[in-house]
This record gives structure tokens, sequence and C-alpha cells, in this order.
């Protein structure tokens, strides 16, 4: 009989995390650290009337890289490793179906993701000089990061599942990520400063919009949603389809 997801289940995807210093490095330690150091090179070059406005839009840049260390990162290697080592397989061979399993995954994973945005905000809080957000401002924020952060981890599985292999799922996440941070203006080069091309690919993503121009509109005053609405549903069904490609390569090969 299939066991349903516990608490004990979710617990032991944590250990498992735990093991993986990946995402505790790059979701939690990299962000707050690279904060600190580009706030500092670049508050030394504007004027101090518009320091604090400057280090916003770097922290409001720098929270996108939590959701995409941990869920297309982090999820992507350690479950690649896991299907390379047949760890799936064996778990339903206990009882722990697909569902029980990838289900403590996701809460794991969330829960990971949320830790690590209360250290960041701990962290702005504290150290760093940013502006007061309205408070609808911030929840837009919260709920768009919560979101990508759940497509990336569908990406992620589906990549997986394709890939097969640990070297290659973790090969291919990472050039994802390195090319969004690019394409999104997380790099220190803006999205306007790209090519023509670039920017319209760059407008397909999200990340684009939180990066350039939720400062705009952090401390309130009006902003056109509609491209970045448009942005998560084109994002969000590529990574459907790709859910769905998976799902087929793995019922062609159990079928022969």
């Amino acid at each position: 009989m299939e066991k349903k997801c516990s608490l004990n289940m979710i617990l032991y995807e944590l250990r498992n995390i735990n093991g993986n210093f990946m995402p505790h490095f790059f979701g939690i330690v990299f962000p707050n650290l690279m904060c600190l150091l580009v706030s500092k090179t670049v508050g030394a070059q504007v004027p101090a009337e518009m320091r604090k406005e400057a280090v916003t839009s770097i922290m409001l840049t720098m929270t996108l890289v939590i959701p995409m260390a941990i869920m297309l990162i982090g999820y992507g290697a350690l479950y690649a490793l896991e299907i390379e080592k047949g760890i799936p397989l064996r778990m339903r061979l206990f009882g722990f179906g697909e569902k029980c399993e990838v289900t403590a995954k996701i809460a794991a994973h969330f829960i990971l993701m949320t830790i690590a945005f209360l250290v960041f905000a701990v962290f702005q809080a504290v150290v760093m000089e940013v502006q007061r957000p309205a408070a609808g401002s911030l929840i837009c924020l919260l709920v768009s990061l919560y979101l990508i952060g759940g497509i990336f981890l569908i990406i992620a599985h589906a990549l997986a599942n394709i890939l097969q292999k640990f070297s290659l799922t973790f090969g291919v996440v990472m050039c994802l990520y390195f090319i969004m941070m690019i394409l999104t203006g997380m790099m220190g080069m803006r999205t306007a400063q790209l090519p023509q091309v670039l920017q319209k690919v760059a407008g397909f993503l999200p990340m684009t919009y939180i990066s350039n121009d939720f400062i705009d509109f952090w401390q309130g005053g009006s902003y056109n949603f509609m491209p970045f609405i448009q942005s998560f549903i084109f994002f969000g069904a590529a990574a459907l389809i790709l859910l769905y490609l998976s799902r087929m390569r793995n019922h062609h090969f159990s079928m022969l």
C-alpha cells in the first residue's frame, strides 16, 4: 500500500538538503554577500541622496538569486543525483510513491526558501540601508518570488527526469542560471544595455521586471503589470511543457 506524505518524510527531505552545500551557499550566503559587496562598490559611485535607492535596487535584484539557487540549482542537482543512484525506485519498493516523494521534496525546498528569505530580510534590515516598501509592493514581490520558485522547481524536476544524470543536469541548470542572470540584469549590465534580440528574450522572463522595474513602485505608485503577468504565463507554460515532455520520456522507457 502506497504511503502518504508525512511530517517525517518532509524532515527526511530537509536532512537530504542539508547534505548539499549548494542551496545553502548560493541561496543564503551568496545573495547577502553580493548585496553587501555590490552596494559598497556602487554606493561609493552615486550621490548620497541617491544611495539608498541604488542599494534598494540591488537588494531587489539579489532576492531573485534565492529561488533560482534553491529551486533550480539545489533541487535539480539533488533530484538528479537521487535518480542516478536509483533512490526513487528504492523508495517505491518501500511504499513511498512518486506523489509522496515529490510532495515532501516540494515542501522541504519551500521551507528552505522561506528560511532564506527571512535571513535575507533580517540582513537587509540590520546591515543594509534600504528604502521601506509600501505594503502592496512587498506583498507583490513575495508572491512573485514564490511563483518564480515554483516554476523553477518544475523546470529542475523535468530536466532531472529527462537527463537522468547528475553531471548533465547540473551543467544544464548552471548554464540556465547564468544565462538568466545576464538576461535579467543581475550581472551588473542592465537589460536595456543588451542587444535588442536579447532584450526581447529577457521580456519573457518575470525576473527581468523585478530586477529592472520594481524599484519604480517599491514605495508605492502605479505600474503596468500586464507585461509582467504575460511573462509569468509564458514562463509557466514553458515549464509545464518541459514537465510534460519529461513524463512522456519516462512513460516511453517504462514501456520498453
